[in-house]
């Protein structure tokens, strides 16, 4: 045997060697992770989805996606606050929506509307939304 082939195959069993050990000692001779471990550790930012659209001049859709395998429970908040600009007029509408058990394919919209402003400018402000696995 030469000199090169002898290396070879000590190279060859180096990699095979650093590649195996690793995962054989890592199994630890663990079962298969359920469908609720997956989702649990899966982030609910990967199947779900937030969308915002205009309606029309006074009034903003909320829409959450569900892709995920299992239902999920959702909530949106926001803050609609009336005559930003003004230091007189202004005034602040906290407002929230909750969604249950939202199926796997699914979507759900919820409208925030500013006819309590009146004529007055309008802003949405702080939108917050998070989803979790529902629990029933």
């Amino acid at each position: 045997m030469s000199r090169s082939t002898s290396f070879a195959r000590w190279a060859t069993y180096a990699l095979i060697s650093s590649v195996a050990i690793p995962v054989a000692l890592a199994d630890h001779g663990s079962t298969a992770p359920t469908t609720n471990d997956k989702i649990d550790k899966k982030s609910m930012a990967s199947c779900t989805l937030f969308d915002q659209t205009d309606k029309d001049d006074d009034t903003t859709t909320f829409t959450i996606h569900n892709s995920c395998s299992i239902p999920i429970d959702c909530s949106i908040s926001w803050k609609l606050v009336c005559a930003p600009e003004s230091k007189k007029r202004r005034s602040e509408h906290p407002s929230s929506q909750t969604i249950k058990s939202l199926a796997d394919g699914a979507q759900q919209s919820t409208d925030a509307s500013a006819s309590t402003c009146g004529a007055d400018a309008w802003a949405i402000q702080n939108i917050q939304w998070s989803c979790s696995p529902n629990k029933d």
